[in-house]
C-alpha cells in the first residue's frame, strides 16, 4: 500500500512540474502499432527462453558464450538483418567459495556473496574482530591505519524509490567502500547488501580498487543477516567473524556484443541504437537484469520491422558485459565510432511499467518529443522535467554527443530482487512487460520515422 501511495505521489509531482503539452496530432498508424504491442508476447518468449535455456550469464563465462550464440540464432529466427557477434577480450574475475559465520559471542552462519573484483582470503579464511560503521561517511572518517587486522562492516540502509535514485547514493558503499577500507588498513570488508528487501538472499555487484590499492576480500551480507549482525554489535560485546572468499582473476577471455538491425530507407539519417545487456550475475537467472531489457527492445524492433518501412535504421545490441564495468558499451562505441547515431537508448531497470520518459533532444527537434508525449500518454507514460541520463551500455555513445531517450520504469520493487537469487522469470509480470514493449514501440515509431534531422547535443562527460 505504501509503495502504491508513493507511486501516485511521484506521478502527480512529476506531472505538475512540467508545462501542459500542446495538442499534437498523432499518426493513427503509430497508435495502432503501440496498441498491437499490448497483445504481443515476443518479449516474454525471449526472456523465457534465455533464462530457461541459458540461465545465469556471468561475464567471461561459458554460459555467456552460449548466450551469445543463442542470441544470434534467436535474432535470425525473428527476421532481423545483419545479425552477428562483435568480439572483444575481457579481463575476467570469477567467484570461488564464500562463507561467513559469527565465531563469538553469538556463533551462527551468515549468508553473503563476494563482490565483483573482490580479493581473496587465505585458503582457510580469516577470523578477525568486526568494526561497525553505520554508513559510508563513518568509514571515511575512520583514522588511517585504524582498521589493521580487522574486518570493516558498513551497514547503510537503502530505501525504495520510484526512480531508483537511492541506488546511486547508497550504492557507493559497494562501489567505493572496499577501496576506502583497504586504504585504511582493513583486512576485509562486509557491507549490507545494496537492496530494499528484508530477506536472506545477498545482492551481488561490482566494486573497484584504485591503482596501487591491493584488493581486499569484500562481500555483501544479505539484508537480514546484516541487520542481525548489527543487532549483535549493539549488545555491546566484541564480535568476531570468520570469512572465507576464494575468487580469482583468470586473465583475458573472449566476449562480445550481439548486433542486429532493422534497416531504414535513409542511411544518412542516423542510427537508432537500442538494447540491453546480455550478461548477468550468477545468483539468479538474469531475468529482470537484464533479460527483460533485451526482450523489450528486441520485441519493439520486431514490431517495427513487421510494420513496414521507416526512415532510420534501428540497431539492436545485446551488450556483452555491463555488470563488471560496462565493457560491452565501450567496445561498441569504439567499433562504431565512425557511424552517425541519431538516438541511443537502453532498457536496464527490470520489467515493471514505464511511467515517464525524458530526452535531451536538441531544441530543433522539439516536435519529436511532443509527438512522443502524445504517443505515450494513452498508456500512462508522462513527460518528465529532466534530461535523459542514458545507462551504462549507451553512455560511451552518448558521450560523443548523441541524443538520448529514457523510458523510465517503476523501480519501487526492482531492488528487492536486483542481483539476488530471486532475479528469476517469475518476477516478471507479463502485462507490465507488454506495456514496456508498447512504450518502446511507440518511441521507435516516432523517432525512426521522424522527418526532422536529429543533430548532436553537448557531449556527456
Amino acid at each position: 500500500m505504501a509503495r502504491n501511495i508513493a507511486f501516485a505521489a511521484a506521478l502527480a509531482a512529476s506531472a505538475l512540474s512540467f508545462p501542459a503539452m500542446a495538442q499534437v496530432a498523432l499518426d493513427p498508424a503509430i497508435g495502432k502499432l503501440r496498441d498491437a504491442a499490448l497483445k504481443d508476447d515476443v518479449a516474454w518468449d525471449i526472456v523465457e527462453g534465455l533464462t530457461t535455456e541459458i540461465g545465469p550469464r556471468p561475464d567471461g563465462s561459458e554460459q555467456q558464450a552460449r548466450a551469445r550464440e543463442w542470441g544470434v540464432a534467436k535474432l535470425k529466427a525473428l527476421g532481423f538483418k545483419n545479425v552477428h557477434i562483435e568480439p572483444y577480450k575481457l579481463d575476467t574475475w570469477v567467484r570461488g567459495l564464500e562463507s561467513a559465520e559469527v565465531v563469538s559471542p553469538y556463533p551462527q552462519p551468515l549468508r553473503l556473496t563476494a563482490l565483483g573484483n573482490s580479493g581473496a582470503t587465505p585458503p582457510d579464511g580469516l577470523t578477525l574482530p568486526v568494526v561497525f560503521f553505520a554508513n559510508l561517511d563513518a568509514l571515511r572518517a575512520a583514522p588511517d591505519g585504524s582498521l589493521k587486522g580487522k574486518i570493516a562492516f558498513v551497514s547503510n540502509t537503502m530505501q525504495p524509490t520510484m526512480d531508483g535514485s537511492s541506488y546511486g547514493s547508497q550504492g557507493q558503499a559497494r562501489r567505493v567502500g572496499p577501496n576506502i577500507a583497504a586504504k585504511k588498513g582493513a583486512s576485509a570488508i562486509v557491507i549490507r547488501s545494496i537492496g530494499t528487501d528484508h530477506g536472506r538472499g545477498p545482492h551481488a555487484g561490482v566494486t573497484n580498487f584504485e591503482a596501487g590499492v591491493a584488493p581486499i576480500p569484500a562481500a555483501a551480507l544479505s539484508v537480514a543477516d546484516a541487520a542481525n549482525l548489527e543487532r549483535m554489535i549493539g549488545l555491546g560485546k566484541p564480535v568476531t567473524l570468520h570469512l572465507l572468499l576464494t575468487p580469482q582473476r583468470v586473465g583475458l577471455r573472449d566476449s562480445g556484443n550481439v548486433v542486429a538491425e532493422v534497416p531504414g530507407t535513409d542511411p544518412s539519417a542516423g542510427i537508432v541504437l537500442i538494447g540491453g545487456h546480455l550478461d548477468s550475475w550468477d545468483l539468479g537467472t538474469g531475468a529482470i537484469d537484464d533479460g527483460a531489457g533485451l526482450a523489450i527492445t528486441t520485441a519493439a524492433a520486431k514490431l517495427m520491422m513487421d510494420s513496414g518501412k521507416h526512415r532510420r535504421t534501428i540497431r539492436v545490441v545485446w551488450f556483452g558485459d555491463e555488470e563488471t564495468g560496462g565493457f560491452g558499451g565501450e567496445a561498441y562505441a569504439k567499433a562504431h565510432a565512425g557511424e552517425r547515431h541519431a538516438i541511443a537508448a537502453e532498457s536496464d531497470f527490470g520489467a515493471d511499467r514505464v511511467w515517464r520518459f525524458q530526452t535531451n533532444l536538441p531544441d530543433s527537434t522539439r516536435p519529436i518529443a511532443d509527438r512522443l508525449a502524445a504517443a505515450l500518454d494513452p498508456i500512462g507514460v508522462i513527460r518528465g522535467p529532466g534530461a535523459s541520463n542514458g545507462g551504462t551500455d549507451v553512455e560511451p555513445t552518448l558521450a560523443t554527443g548523441v541524443a538520448g531517450i529514457d523510458l523510465n520504469q517503476n523501480g519501487l520493487r526492482y531492488f528487492d530482487w536486483h542481483h539476488t537469487p530471486e532475479d528469476t522469470l517469475d518476477r516478471i509480470d507479463p502485462g507490465q512487460l507488454r506495456q514496456n514493449v508498447a512504450a518502446w514501440t511507440a518511441m521507435l515509431a516516432v523517432v525512426a520515422g521522424a522527418p526532422e534531422e536529429i543533430g548532436s547535443v553537448p557531449a556527456k562527460k
